[in-house]
């Protein structure tokens, strides 16, 4: 074994890598190989080799207030065939459940009618907007772009951890991961026959052209910014270039007669389809946030006229609540009628009778996330947290129970990953990105992994101090033997009712479930 593995101890959790000490799984043997005879030193040479070139291309992050090179690991994370079919086979189930949600919500609600999703959990809704009831977006399609926040857990099985179907972003970093990669083990892609990222800007540009409202004979597209300091300006930008489309903040927009048009040095544009990455509230100065200054006032009228698509569509935060995540395997098999591919991790609802007295019983042994929190703010981590915190987040959940769900800890697996001039564990998610045209949901191979760089750290996101690596997906497979998965008889059922001694119960056939 390479003398950087050496001291690397296996930690409390399933390891990407390796089986046990000593013996690493199948695909990542040349991986192994590669890295054998290159010194800490020289590795630790390279990464700082590669974040000055990712400060020079512009490829950072915003973090403490500062800008920082985009932090990527040497050693991938790889997926063979198998298992990468299994993922993108869930991604893009749960996809179309989402779709079929919001187009239920905001047209005939058949799932609130018929008691499977309480209407509360869409009339509370902050990301609820009335003004979406009236959009019919062409081909049905209200999800573009969406990201499924993936883990696998202590048995090596793939979970959703959460949705991210408003404004998703990461993909970028996906790319310039994949190029940096290259540059540094190149003969590897050869030998690994590593399945390409660098289509992702083709199927987006095809994706946003098949949404053009009817009867748009070349359909204009543009990416909407709120400027150069927010901090994935660098994707807007880079995603505009790869696309060839232009790069455009709300000033550059302007609605007239129910139609949008872009400024140019000639005179006016039409513009049909507009890939938004601002929020729902600073979108449209006249019918959300008045005081927004960064969009357009009028598009979200325009929308409605059906003379410009907005991609991702409006509304669509009712779908990402982590209150509804909890029902989304109901939803796949309520629009689908499939049972779901990938489970959830086993959740609980403060806000249902019963379960708000059990899960303050027990918020030391819980993961407690707000149901619109984003970038890990506001996640308490029991198990982890001092006791100071504990309360204040028993106070927080006995006061707003709609505002929160429980979660049982998942120790994520791990990944060896360079700390300081050694390799270490640390814990790692997967995000995957799906593109969908109407027609097809299709996922690029890979998606982005997070690592949280901290040792024991279980929160990967970039803006608490994660890190990154590059996501290989084989185009052969298995390496190892798959491990278990919901189609493996682990399909999952409902939220488990917490009994009043803290004991969870199964619920019966045909109650709400997870």
């Amino acid at each position: 074994m390479a003398d950087i593995f050496d001291a690397y101890a296996l930690a409390d959790a399933w390891d990407e890598m390796f089986v046990r000490p000593g013996e690493v799984r199948t695909a990542y043997e040349p991986v192994l190989a590669a890295l054998q005879p290159i010194e800490p030193s020289e590795l630790r040479f390279r990464a700082d080799q590669m974040a000055r070139a990712f400060t020079d291309r512009g490829v950072t992050y915003a973090f403490a207030g500062e800008e920082r090179p985009w932090p990527l690991d040497l050693v991938p994370r790889i997926l063979d065939a198998v298992e990468w079919d299994f993922i993108q086979r869930g991604v893009a189930q749960r996809v179309r459940a989402l779709e079929a949600y919001l187009a239920d919500a905001y047209g005939h609600c058949r799932a609130f009618e018929d008691g499977l999703v309480p209407w509360r959990l869409l009339l509370n809704s902050p990301h609820f907007h009335r003004a979406a009831h009236s959009v019919e977006p062409p081909g049905g399609v209200r999800i573009h772009v969406a990201g499924i926040d993936l883990v696998r857990d202590e048995n090596g099985d793939f979970r959703v951890l959460e949705d991210n179907v408003r404004v998703p972003s990461g993909v970028s970093y996906v790319i310039e991961n994949r190029r940096a990669m290259t540059r540094i083990f190149p003969s590897l892609f050869a030998e690994q026959h590593v399945l390409p990222v660098d289509g992702y800007a083709n199927r987006l540009l095809a994706a946003l052209r098949a949404a053009a409202p009817g009867g748009t004979v070349d359909p204009r597209v543009v990416v909407l910014t709120p400027g150069p300091n927010n901090a994935a300006y660098f994707e807007h930008a880079l995603l505009a270039r790869l696309m060839g489309v232009q790069l455009v903040e709300g000033h550059d927009l302007v609605c007239r007669n129910n139609r949008v048009w872009m400024r140019t040095t000639r005179g006016e544009v039409p513009v049909h389809v507009v890939y938004r990455r601002l929020d729902d509230d600073f979108l449209d100065p006249l019918h959300f946030r008045p005081d927004s200054v960064i969009g357009c006032p009028g598009i979200m009228s325009a929308a409605t006229a059906g003379n410009v698509t907005l991609a991702n569509a409006v509304g669509n935060g009712i779908a990402d609540d982590k209150l509804l995540y909890t029902y989304v395997p109901d939803l796949i098999r309520y629009y689908l009628s499939e049972e779901p591919i990938l489970p959830n991790v086993e959740s609980f609802r403060p806000e249902e009778p019963g379960q708000l007295e059990a899960v303050l019983d027990q918020i030391d042994q819980l993961v407690v996330k707000p149901v619109d929190g984003a970038g890990g703010q506001g996640i308490v981590i029991g198990p982890k947290a001092d006791a100071k915190t504990l309360e204040r987040t028993r106070r927080a959940v006995a006061a707003d129970p709609r505002g929160f769900i429980a979660q049982r800890p998942v120790a994520l697996s791990t990944s060896p990953t360079l700390a300081g001039d050694r390799m270490a564990p640390r814990h790692i998610d997967l995000r995957p990105f799906a593109v969908n045209d109407g027609d097809d949901v299709w996922v690029l191979p890979g998606g982005l992994t997070r690592v949280a760089l901290q040792e024991g750290n279980l929160i990967v996101n970039s803006s608490q101090g994660g890190g990154s690596k590059d996501t290989w997906v084989l185009a052969e497979g298995p390496a190892d033997p798959p491990a278990r998965t919901a189609s493996d008889g682990l399909v999952e059922v409902a939220p488990r009712q917490l009994g009043p001694d803290g004991t969870p119960t199964v619920v019966q056939e045909g109650a709400q479930q997870q």
